[in-house]
């Protein structure tokens, strides 16, 4: 709802400025501009980006509309989760949550999480570290390294597609200039003609051409790669919060407290509080 709110509000204030100060619309309605821009932003994008990064924005671009999924309700279902895990395992054992690590989409303590099953590379991440845990043969210093080591290649995954879209973001002015370019040789080629109105609608197009690169750079492209970036690291807190809770648990310490550890990682617009989180633990 931002983003459009956001689109609006770029628009509006653009367009209302330059009809306001008696600017015409028409004249900036330029499709031949538009297709060398943004053609050629498009194709560049294409060469310097391999197929799971053009899977990965496009992917990602529904959720920058509509907003991302790690937000408090996702976040209190993950630390419910693992105090359900942390419980399980301090009353009947460690191995005792072995079969749901082993087959989540089988275990009675997962499927009470739907959404957060959708997760499947964070549910991954938990089982796979508590599959180690209940194995029982590393400390849990080096266990926390491992875990650094992964979470890092995870952050440079989930950041490629914004760093992806602000590439397009800086080119695009400098495709502006390859459009505007081009219109002043149209119009060079036309001096010799002496039709001053035709020279005018060309040298407006070529001027339009640099306006349209700017605009789309900081006005949309650019922005949308911060809200990418956002995503990425309302996505990568979940990641910290498995991984200073199941630290915390090897350290001894009860499961209320260990999922107290990774509730304090969140950021705090969507952090639950202690109650919220102690009495979505109990009725859950």
């Amino acid at each position: 709802m931002l983003f459009i709110i956001g689109i609006i509000l770029v628009t509006g204030s653009v367009i209302g400025g330059y009809v306001l100060s008696h600017g015409q619309i028409a004249a900036l309605w330029q499709p031949y501009e538009i297709l060398i821009i943004c053609g050629a932003a498009f194709g560049a994008y294409v060469i310097s980006n391999p197929m799971h990064v053009h899977k990965a924005v496009f992917g990602a671009l529904p959720r920058v509309i509509v907003g991302g999924r790690f937000r408090k309700p996702l976040y209190m279902d993950l630390l419910s989760l693992l105090y359900a895990l942390f419980d399980k395992a301090r009353k009947s054992g460690v191995m005792a949550i072995e079969a749901d690590v082993d087959e989540p989409e089988n275990s009675p303590i997962f499927s009470k999480y739907p959404a957060l099953m959708r997760e499947t590379t964070l549910i991954e991440f938990i089982t796979d570290y508590l599959r180690i845990v209940s194995a029982g043969n590393m400390s849990p210093h080096e266990l926390e390294g491992l875990m650094d080591l992964e979470i890092e290649t995870r952050i440079k995954e989930l950041e490629e597609p914004s760093h992806a879209v602000q590439r397009v973001a800086d080119a695009l002015p400098g495709f502006g200039i390859v459009a505007a370019v081009l219109g002043i040789v149209i119009t060079m080629s036309m001096l010799g003609s002496g039709d001053q109105t035709a020279i005018g609608v060309h040298v407006a197009a070529a001027l339009v051409g640099t306006f349209l690169g700017i605009l789309l750079a900081y006005g949309f492209v650019g922005p949308t790669s911060y809200a990418m970036a956002h995503l990425a690291a309302e996505e990568i807190k979940a990641y910290e919060c498995v991984k200073v809770s199941i630290l915390a648990t090897m350290g001894g310490l009860p499961p209320q407290l260990a999922v107290e550890f990774g509730r304090k990682v969140l950021f705090v617009n969507d952090r639950p509080n202690f109650q919220e989180l102690n009495d979505f633990v109990k009725s859950n």
